[in-house]
Formats: C-alpha cells, structure tokens, sequence
C-alpha cells in the first residue's frame, strides 16, 4: 500500500495464511470493466493474486489496472469482445504465452434485456447468446484442458437466481443463466477425481450498471427489481471465500436457497401474476 493512503473499499493490508497460497496465482476475470467483475479485480489483488482484466472498454480497464497497481497490486489488460471466437482464442493464447495458465477463471461477463421475448431484435438475442453462453463454454474448454493437465485450478461462473426461476420478461436471460447452472454442474461431477474445481454463483440482483444497460437497450423496459439489489462488494467477498473453501455452488444472500422450492410450490402462482407484472412494466416504461 502507499504509505499513509488508506486502502480502497473491498482491499485489505491484513493478510492471513490463505493469502500465501494465492500469492502470484493468475486470475482471469472477464467482464472486468465495472461491476461485479471490476470490484473482484481489487479484492483478489490486494490478496497478492494477479489479476487478468478482460472486457471491451479498454480505457475503463487500463484506469482499473493502474489503481490496482498504484496499490501494489498486479493487473494486465487484455481488450476483448467475447462475441468473437477469434477475440477469446486471442485471450487464451495470450494468457497462456504469458503465464502459462490461469489458475482461477471467473466467467462473469454477462448482460440481460427485460421485455416480452417477441420485442427483443433478434441481433440482440444472438448476442446475448453468445456473450452469456458461448464465451463461457469457449474460455472454460480451452483453460480447464491445462487446468487439467495440471491437476490444479479453478472456476467460477457467475449464474443468478433467475437460472432456477423461469420468468416472464428476462425468458433469454434466464434460460442462459439455467444453461450455466448445468453446464458448471455437470463438469463438476466430470472433475471430481481431479484437484480442478467448478463453482456457480446463484446471485440475487447485484447494484451494478446492469440494470440500467438492459433498460437503454433497444426494445428494453425497466427491470421491476432495479431499485433493489447488494453491493458488488458482497458477491466479491463471496468469489474470495470461495477459493478458499470451493463449493458447487453458493446463494447470494444465502437465504435465497430457497429459490428452487419457490419455483416447485409457487410456480402456479408465478403464472398468474407474473404477466400481470409484465405487462404492467412494459405499460410503464
């Protein structure tokens, strides 16, 4: 830390006997340039790992990187748009020229659109598909092959409560975030004889600038839980702890575990009020 500056929000100068194992691990984080992803950056660096920035927004993430180092961190910026096979093939290649592998992978780009499905432009949907979808099965195969071959590493991909609720207004969204509840399940049970680990977080709504990019997306309505929402710094925390104690899967808050036994019991109730919402927002906005 710079002498006499207190550190930023999320970063700590106590460092415990955890902190030793991840000195020098090698984090990839996507979607880094703000939010969730941005707010994870700074809590794993100032534990001592090495953080890889990824997102489009170069400028936003070269300002992170050089915060991050102002404190003695260790942050490297790689611009990408995780639409395009060759941009996440670029990103694995230069990730592995440089260090080898990642140690820890964090999918956790992702972006939503709130609205009846048959609104959205249809570009938009592929996009999506691929932003939430494709990136992460692309960077996950390519990085836990080494991670593999190495018998050490892990990743976390950041999933939502709304992958165990299917809703009206985010159908597209939803059903990506179901897609990564599976898909992390699946090849945690692939990995279990190996020391690689697979983690999915199943957030609640996160205060970040998603809400208000899916709002001024083409076609896009206002998110009915927009004004609601924990701080980045909770999920961040969680991501940490994580490494530490890895789990397949963690709620944040905790107590919304009870997201699947809401869907079994009250799923006859969602399907009469949900449109009743719907159609109420869309009116609105």
């Amino acid at each position: 830390m710079v002498p006499g500056k207190p550190a930023p929000a999320g970063q700590s100068d106590v460092k415990t006997s955890f902190d030793t194992k991840l000195q020098n691990k090698v984090a990839v984080i996507t979607g880094a340039s703000s939010g969730i992803g941005a707010v994870t950056a700074r809590k794993l660096a100032s534990h001592g790992l090495k953080v890889v920035l990824i997102a489009r927004r170069k400028d936003r993430l070269d300002a992170l990187a050089e915060e991050i180092q102002h404190t003695n961190g260790q942050a490297e910026v790689i611009e990408g748009d995780l639409c395009s096979d060759a941009d996440r093939q670029k990103i694995y290649e230069n990730v592995t020229h440089t260090y080898g592998t990642a140690d820890i992978l964090i999918n956790n780009a992702g972006f939503g659109w709130y609205g009846y499905s048959t609104d959205i432009p249809l570009a938009m949907a592929m996009q999506m598909i691929q932003v939430n979808i494709s990136a992460v099965v692309h960077l996950t195969l390519l990085f836990l092959r080494k991670m593999i071959q190495q018998n050490q590493g892990h990743i976390i991909n950041i999933g939502s409560i709304s992958g165990s609720i299917p809703s009206q207004g985010i159908a597209l969204y939803g059903a990506t975030k179901s897609f990564l509840d599976a898909f992390t399940t699946s090849l945690y049970r692939e990995t279990r004889n190996t020391k690689v680990r697979l983690s999915v977080v199943r957030s609640g709504p996160v205060q970040t600038e998603f809400f208000q990019t899916a709002e001024n997306l083409p076609e896009g309505k206002p998110v009915p839980t927009r004004n609601h929402g924990i701080p980045s710094e909770v999920v961040a925390n969680t991501i940490y702890r994580l490494l530490h104690r890895p789990r397949r899967y963690v709620y944040i808050p905790t107590y919304l575990g009870i997201t699947p036994w809401v869907e079994l019991s009250f799923g006859w109730l969602i399907d009469r009020l949900g449109p009743v919402l719907l159609k109420r927002t869309v009116e609105s906005g």
